[in-house]
């Protein structure tokens, strides 16, 4: 984790091999020190800026940000809408939430899988359009669950949980696909021209964390778990905006890992520019690689963008 007393603003970004060897911010990594490797992926940046204790239990901190219930039960697991593609070698996760749907047809879609949950003990609700919660007794017999991250495009059965417990799951995971494929919801997203919601995805099983801390004093960013930690950590929140960015203080993470590489060049990048002309940043993406930019560093003019 970060030292508390960082005198950097940390700028979260996406992996690294998705910025083009010409993209404008690499001329801000040539310009930059190169620093040692830190956290990869999702779930492991935000684990390096907050300490749930033990693990990340995802589920239960989402439910309370929304719903602020998620006290009231044992556990909770995320069962998001998904869109799963059947090709010949067997099937793959194409999207996990980020589906754009609304409320009504999410809860169209929930309806009929409720009692298929309600028959293993458990309870369905749907806290947000992209986001379902699976209300559990006990988290005593929960598996191993593959974050989106690690699933999504790759064979999903590769992804699915192994172990004692794990064929309870595969058989809900069934069940809900097999419900889920003749929706009437789905007959018309198709006509609309837009992905089914065909399956759903286990993952971020747990109880709410008593407690709650962070590496860090605020985020900008609009990631629904990053606000949840942010928020049961007692941090500052603030939504992005290029205002926001262009004038954040050290200390404070801003989240723009969740956007394409494109959007960082034609949205963000004047406030960033304008950002490392006044602050330490550092430019730290999702990959694993880091740069520390100083203001002074914008005087290294003979310097080449960074590989």
């Amino acid at each position: 984790m970060a030292d508390m007393s960082m005198r950097h603003v940390e700028c979260w970004l996406p992996h690294l091999q998705r910025f083009e060897p010409s993209h404008p911010l690499r001329a801000l990594l040539g310009r930059a020190d190169r620093m040692g490797e830190g956290a990869k992926g999702y779930l492991g940046g935000l684990a390096a800026y907050f300490d749930c204790g033990h693990g990340l239990p995802a589920a239960a901190l989402t439910r309370d940000h929304l719903a602020g219930d998620a006290a009231q039960a044992a556990a909770w697991l995320s069962a998001d809408p998904a869109w799963v593609q059947p090709d010949l070698s067997g099937a793959r996760l194409l999207a996990c939430g980020q589906l754009p749907l609304s409320m009504d047809e999410a809860r169209s879609l929930a309806e009929p899988l409720k009692p298929i949950f309600a028959e293993a003990d458990m309870s369905l609700e749907v806290s947000a359009p992209d986001r379902w919660h699976l209300r559990l007794p006990s988290s005593d017999t929960l598996p191993d669950f593959a974050a989106p991250e690690q699933a999504l495009g790759e064979d999903l059965y590769e992804h699915l949980p192994h172990g004692l417990h794990a064929r309870r799951w595969r058989a809900l995971f069934n069940d809900a696909q097999v419900v889920l494929h003749q929706h009437p919801v789905n007959a018309e997203r198709r006509l609309r021209g837009l992905p089914p919601i065909n399956s759903v995805w286990f993952w971020g099983g747990g109880a709410l964390p008593s407690n709650v801390t962070a590496t860090l004093e605020g985020v900008i960013g609009e990631d629904l778990l990053l606000l949840a930690l942010a928020r049961r950590a007692g941090i500052a929140m603030q939504h992005r905006s290029a205002p926001s960015i262009a004038t954040v203080e050290a200390g404070w993470l801003v989240d723009l890992q969740d956007q394409s590489a494109d959007d960082v060049a034609r949205q963000w990048l004047p406030s960033l520019q304008a950002l490392c002309s006044r602050k330490q940043v550092m430019l730290a993406f999702a990959s694993g690689e880091r740069w520390l930019h100083r203001p002074w560093h914008r005087l290294r003019l003979w310097r080449r963008n960074a590989p």
